[in-house]
């Protein structure tokens, strides 16, 4: 699971946005500010008859800040994503 749900710049990450921009959600912030030191992320590839899946996870990051349900206080009633 991505740590940034739980992160307290979740939505001015300037990474957080470019993995949202890979999944093709809406972003939390048009014009992210923050750039986080050495964010690492994990890509997950699958493959299926018809398709190719990728999956991103922010899984490190020097900048990382807790703030539990960060994400989810953003977007109240949405699913957490996973």
């Amino acid at each position: 699971m991505c740590i940034c749900v739980n992160c307290h710049y979740v939505d001015r990450c300037i990474t957080y946005n470019a993995v949202e921009h890979q999944h093709q959600q809406p972003h939390l912030s048009e014009t992210p500010d923050f750039e986080p030191n050495e964010p690492s992320i994990n890509v997950n590839i699958r493959t299926t008859e018809d398709e190719i899946q990728m999956e991103w996870d922010v899984v490190g990051c020097l900048s990382f800040k807790q703030e539990n349900g960060k994400w989810a206080k953003l977007r109240p009633g949405e699913l957490v994503p996973t």
